[in-house]
């Protein structure tokens, strides 16, 4: 890198963009908000101009400290801490968020490019809203932006500087591990905007249709990236950590699980709101309830009360700035629901059996599975801070308790998108689903004769049902009810052509989620092993035959590698070769850590898993520990949240969804504004 570059780009330049940022957002955070409180077209106006300046500056800022990391200035204490000169290059471009530090600056780089896409893509808005929504916003990130300068600023020095860095987490140099953070870091932050509504709607005290069209996009978008987040996560614990299994509730994954489920809830519940104008008070508390959990899942990774390899392990001081932040936010936004909420219309009545009763029951069905799985995460650390008694909630605990919530949800997924709205009746639903019912339930015979337990049974035949659901919700709008004789071909594709983008990206997500229980439950069919062999020497498993080659040495940039060479044939009289197999593990000397490299062989119906283990002996006494797996459906977890998230992006690209919102008066408000 040129250093003409780097004296330019300095880390203190970084640092003033930084405060410049926070002063800013500040200024986003009061003058907007004081002019719709005026009334002041002038002030109301101000918002737009600040929230792009803060983005330009904490673009700048991100930029300075990226400088830093790939120049290798281990002058600023956060390079020499995570960086080293052997480090790749493109570890140490993403290893700028893969420290406390770096990941806080992110953090609030995204949330302004959340404010600066309000500003921009909410030029229509409600002069009055989208001061307040802005205003919102640039407090939130001016508290973010604090706790950077105070407790965790990535700029400073550190004298002398050391010639080479400490390098980085060998965990985490990994392209699936470099890309998760900012993709999960953006739906979290990107539920900042529907919080922003719902704030901006109880200060104005109005919630009305056209605020649920306006909330909904950014719900979606937000959704959108924390499924892949996710999903990424979790297939980089897969692949990388040598679990053999797709998710272990890690109590760091389940904070990110906790906002997904009522983030989950608020994209339908919104669609109520500008359908129907009902649960309007219920979606206010969804947006400000996920936000919030977004926000509680930052303190719980940063505090040190949850012990999670995703964990940052730092000091307590910044959980209590972070503490202290989440209760300004939180508890100022509970209290204003509290004083106002009661003010907001009551909106439409509707019949229990409707679309909006689905859509209630699927609220209340996703938040039950939030509150077991918060309750689960947070009991342990709670109960030894205040009883003194170390207690373990795992897998079975949630297996046991969130699983019976999340079967009825899926057996409504497929009915609710059928029935009308305001008040319908289930005969004409059943008829058109029948088809759907009768492959559901042979799905359901055909799984008892492979997969373990009644429950994995009853969810791969529900995740079918929810599939076919999917599939005659589609077809319901093609061909619609009291449609006599024959719909010719050319019609129907007409029809097909002419429905919203919206309703093929609903069917998608929906879909989607059957795919990944259908995974999940493939999985309880998996087999594994834990062997001690000799090079030669072959394992039968799962029907195939493993055999250990041999083992090499190979040296890498920055560690040194035992390479495994495991030949995997079919487990009958002509032995057809399979698959080759290369798990390794890293002996990283700079860290003192040796990781493994899982190997996989993938038909996405099925996984052949392989890690390599310790070695013992010399010579002919040489064996190897083998930990071998065979993952039935285990591609198909990923696959339903990838497709989940592509039926998000489609529904987004409907412009009948971004815009067009009904109009509204600019200034009119049912109560006083403040």
């Amino acid at each position: 890198m040129s250093p003409v570059l780097g004296m330019l780009l300095s880390p203190e330049l970084g640092r003033f963009a930084l405060a410049l940022a926070c002063t800013l957002a500040l200024a986003q955070c009061a003058l907007p908000l004081a002019g719709a409180w005026a009334r002041h077209p002038r002030l109301m106006a101000t918002g737009p101009g600040l929230a792009f300046g803060q983005l330009a500056c904490l673009a700048l800022s991100f930029i300075c400290l990226a400088v830093a990391a790939i120049g290798n200035d281990f002058s600023v204490q956060n390079i020499a801490e995570n960086s080293a000169i052997a480090k790749p290059l493109l570890y140490k471009i993403t290893g700028i968020w893969g420290n406390h530090e770096g990941s806080i600056l992110l953090w609030s780089l995204i949330l302004g490019l959340c404010g600066g896409a309000v500003a921009w893509f909410g030029r229509f808005l409600p002069s009055t809203l989208q001061a307040r929504v802005l205003g919102v916003l640039g407090g939130t990130a001016a508290g973010f932006e604090l706790f950077c300068l105070l407790t965790s600023n990535p700029f400073d020095r550190v004298w002398p500087a050391p010639v080479d860095g400490h390098g980085m987490n060998p965990l985490l140099q990994d392209p699936g591990l470099a890309f998760h953070p900012p993709i999960l870091y953006t739906g979290y932050v990107g539920f900042a905007v529907p919080f922003a509504f719902a704030v901006a709607a109880l200060l104005e005290g109005r919630v009305d249709a056209a605020w649920g069209r306006w909330v909904r996009p950014w719900a979606v978008a937000a959704w959108c990236f924390l499924t892949c987040g996710i999903a990424l996560g979790s297939w980089w614990s897969y692949y990388v950590l040598g679990w053999g299994g797709y998710w272990f509730w890690d109590p760091v994954e389940n904070a990110s699980l906790l906002p997904w489920l009522t983030g989950t809830a608020l994209v339908h519940s919104a669609i109520v709101v500008e359908k129907r104008e009902a649960l309007k008070v219920w979606t206010v508390l969804l947006a400000i309830g996920t936000f919030s959990l977004s926000l509680s899942g930052t303190f719980l990774v940063r505090s040190g009360i949850l012990n999670s390899v995703h964990a940052f392990a730092n000091d307590p001081a910044r959980g209590v700035f972070i503490l202290a932040l989440l209760g300004l936010v939180i508890g100022g936004a509970l209290l204003l629901f509290a004083i106002r909420a009661p003010t907001l219309s009551a909106g439409g009545s509707f019949a229990p059996l409707s679309r909006e009763g689905a859509l209630v029951l699927n609220n209340i069905l996703l938040c039950a599975i939030c509150a077991v799985v918060l309750v689960g995460t947070m009991y342990p650390p709670f109960a030894s801070l205040l009883f003194g008694q170390a207690i373990s909630v795992g897998k079975p605990f949630f297996d046991a308790t969130a699983a019976p919530m999340a079967l009825p949800l899926l057996a409504v997924m497929a009915i609710g998108p059928m029935l009308p709205w305001k008040r319908a009746q289930l005969a004409p639903v059943i008829a058109r689903l029948w088809w759907a019912a009768l492959l559901a339930g042979a799905a359901g015979l055909v799984a008892a004769f492979g997969l373990r337990g009644t429950l994995p049974v009853l969810a791969f035949a529900l995740g079918v049902w929810v599939i076919a659901g999917s599939i005659a919700g589609v077809i319901q709008r093609v061909r619609p009810a009291g449609t006599s004789g024959r719909v010719s071909l050319a019609d129907s594709l007409h029809r097909a052509r002419m429905l919203p983008r919206a309703v093929f990206g609903a069917a998608l997500a929906h879909a989607g989620a059957g795919i990944t229980v259908i995974g999940l439950a493939g999985m309880s069919a998996a087999s594994h092993a834990i062997v001690s062999v000799h090079t030669g020497d072959s394992v039968p498993l799962a029907g195939y035959r493993w055999t250990l080659a041999r083992i090499d040495d190979q040296a890498g940039p920055n560690y040194h590698a035992r390479i495994a060479t495991l030949l995997v044939h079919r487990d009958r009289p002509d032995g057809a070769l399979v698959t080759v197999l290369h798990p390794a593990r890293r002996d990283f000397a700079s860290q003192g850590q040796t990781t493994t490299e899982v190997a996989i062989h993938t038909n996405l119906v099925s996984d052949l898993y392989a890690v390599l283990g310790e070695e013992h002996g010399t010579g002919a006494d040489h064996t190897a520990v083998l930990r071998l797996h065979y993952n039935p459906l285990a591609p198909w977890m990923w696959l339903g949240a990838l497709v989940m998230a592509l039926g998000g992006a489609l529904s987004l690209s409907d412009r009948r969804i971004r815009v067009g919102a009904p109009h509204r008066a600019r200034t009119r408000a049912t109560v006083p504004a403040e």
